[in-house]
């Protein structure tokens, strides 16, 4: 059974996480960037742990330098994304790869994205929007230039604003300066929390940043007292199966708490992260939690309501991304 033509809604992945191995080749030699040793000898990207794959992550990037390379990386992240059958997508855009974080440099390299978008939509039938991303292991001081960049462009396609990169750099208060600088712009907030720090750091995330998004959130399964206060507050978690057992999150598929959150009654949501990287899609994802939990159709559907129902997009395109969600009749 395939779900590929399911229609989908993904909140969490990172544009360049979604490059396709061939298309950062292809920029690297247009751009005479010997980043040979990234890749492996069958064309995908080699990397051991995580403290590596971001290492890998950001060799790759070095490739990406002008607007229009973003606006050529959208377009293929969006045509790959398309053929799974996500209609709607949220993907995580940091002002570090987009102009070092200054503001006018990365209004240049937004209206490219933005650009792309609407081709993708028109042509492809997929929303996309993004959400502004201070990386974590830059550093507190670092994350306000991405911060004000976003409280500067948030409208239409930039919906949000949160933070990834390594999770156990300082601590979620070291980082509430540009968290309150979006949120006082009005902005809706996610946070990387609990792929590695457990319990406790998703619990510190909650109170010291006030997202209403955790990204990963896997760590919450050991406390069940957080696991009620997530269910309760309807925090939704951004889970990114495939992603936590590649990096070893997670022994494997059958450990992965996914079902047990939602069985206790947490708002969970799939999204593939950075696809290409940990070889997989989302058909991938929805097949294979098919096949460990004996998801299907309607739990998918309920999945892609909750998804759609926690991004952060305006009421317009949440309502007509819901039609497309529609079962065919």
């Amino acid at each position: 059974m395939s779900f590929r033509t399911l229609p989908k809604v993904e909140l969490h992945t990172h544009l360049e996480g979604c490059a396709p191995p061939d298309f950062i080749k292809g920029l690297a030699a247009e751009k005479k960037i010997d980043i040979s040793k990234i890749f492996t000898a069958d064309g995908g990207y080699a990397f051991r742990d995580f403290d590596h794959f971001l290492k890998v992550y950001e060799a790759a990037c070095t490739t990406l330098q002008t607007p229009d390379d973003f606006r050529r990386l959208t377009m293929a992240v969006l045509e790959e994304t398309a053929f799974h059958g996500v209609v709607y997508m949220e993907t995580f855009v940091s002002p570090d790869f987009c102009g070092g974080g200054d503001l006018a440099a990365w209004k240049d390299y937004l209206a490219a994205m933005e650009d792309a978008a609407a081709e993708g939509e028109e042509k492809l039938g997929i929303t996309l929007k993004g959400i502004v991303t201070g990386i974590r292991h830059f550093g507190p001081e670092a994350c306000k230039p991405a911060a004000r960049c976003a409280a500067e462009t948030y409208g239409d396609f930039i919906v949000g604003y949160g933070m990834a990169g390594g999770e156990m750099v300082g601590r979620p208060g070291d980082y509430r300066y540009s968290f309150d600088m979006a949120r006082e712009a009005g902005m809706p907030l996610t946070c990387h929390a609990g792929e590695w720090g457990g319990a406790a750091m998703v619990s510190e995330t909650l109170r010291e940043l006030k997202v209403s998004r955790i990204g990963h959130g896997i760590g919450a399964i050991t406390d069940p007292a957080l696991i009620e206060e997530i269910a309760e507050k309807e925090i939704v978690l951004e889970v990114c199966p495939g992603s936590n057992v590649v990096l070893k999150a997670v022994k494997d598929w059958d450990s992965h708490p996914i079902a047990k959150l939602r069985d206790a009654g947490v708002k969970v949501t799939v999204s593939t992260d950075d696809p290409p990287f940990f070889h997989t899609t989302m058909t991938d994802e929805y097949e294979m939690l098919h096949r460990t939990f004996g998801w299907d159709e309607d739990d998918f559907r309920a999945l892609n309501e909750t998804a759609i129902a926690a991004a952060f997009c305006n009421d317009a395109t949440k309502a007509r991304i819901t039609k497309k969600l529609e079962p065919a009749t």
